[in-house]
């Protein structure tokens, strides 16, 4: 293997044509910089200088190493800045999944601003429901993600809440407390209900269930969706009503109403939390860079 260093004297003298300069040029005495061409030589087995008394010329074998010398350099060099960014967390690959966050302004502006911070950073999406991310993240295929509590014991992940909202009952328009400013969730202990299956968002499925137990009923269930979007329409379809988080007001489908729910119920079990997520064992800069813009812009916007 050739050092670098061979490299760079190499290159040095092959531009200035005269040892002398070179070695000026390198900051070394000229004994040593002509022994070290003449060991790049021997190692690559054929002369790249023609020498005389009144000239130092490139051999055509020196002429063709010259590229190549200059090539090697600049592809360390560019690979030793890339590590540098890498290892700074200004540069690399981050795999970040996500529940449906688009009612969620501030995580939409930290992802914005991060991605023109740190263009080099190419990010890979996964949207997902909760239960799916925390399996994800738990086998290593995503270093971090946007989710709610997954309501079981995730011991590899650490979770830091981003933001909080209430959950609010979700009717038909033409239902008969749709006109009402608020609605008792004990009202709707007869109703049909609509949700999303318990194995898609363990945590999210269980709050809810304790909610209204809290209020003296189970829930009758008559209709499941995977997405809370799904949900909202067979709502407005007139399925059933739902328990649906507040963000989802701004683009609920026509046919469809939220009401805040008037309950006594603890606090924990009236709000529903936005986290992120990530495997706490292994670290990652590029992921502390996103996990600094989430929690700047988290603290500059006002829960739901």
């Amino acid at each position: 293997m050739i050092e670098t260093r061979l490299l760079r004297q190499f290159i040095a003298v092959a531009e200035e044509l005269n040892f002398r300069r070179a070695a000026e040029r390198l900051h070394m005495a000229q004994p040593p910089l002509s022994q070290a061409i003449l060991r790049l030589e021997q190692q690559l087995g054929y002369p790249v200088f023609e020498r005389s008394n009144r000239k130092v010329g490139l051999t055509a074998a020196g002429t063709a190493f010259l590229a190549t010398a200059r090539q090697v350099l600049a592809t360390l060099e560019s690979g030793v800045a890339e590590t540098r960014r890498v290892a700074q967390g200004s540069a690399g690959h981050l795999r970040l999944g996500f529940i449906q966050v688009t009612p969620y302004a501030h995580v939409l502006d930290a992802l914005r601003q991060f991605r023109a911070d740190f263009p080099d950073v190419h990010l890979s999406l996964r949207e997902a429901s909760t239960q799916e991310l925390v399996e994800l993240l738990e086998a290593g295929q995503l270093d971090v993600a946007l989710l709610r509590a997954p309501g079981r014991s995730t011991p590899a992940l650490a979770f830091e809440r981003l933001s909080g909202e209430a959950i609010m009952a979700a009717l038909p328009a033409g239902h008969r407390l749709a006109g009402r400013p608020a609605v008792a969730l004990s009202a709707l202990q007869e109703e049909d209900f609509v949700a999303s299956p318990r194995a898609l968002g363990q945590g999210f499925h269980d709050q809810l269930a304790s909610l209204c137990l809290h209020a003296g009923f189970v829930p009758q269930v008559v209709q499941r969706a995977r997405r809370l979007q799904t949900v909202a329409g067979l709502v407005a379809a007139g399925f059933g009503v739902a328990l649906l988080p507040a963000s989802l007001a701004a683009t609920l489908p026509i046919g469809a109403v939220m009401l805040p729910l008037i309950t006594d119920a603890p606090e924990q079990l009236v709000r529903l939390d936005l986290s992120v997520a990530w495997n706490a064992r292994q670290a990652l800069p590029v992921r502390e860079r996103l996990l600094a813009q989430l929690r700047l812009s988290a603290g500059e916007q006002q829960d739901f």
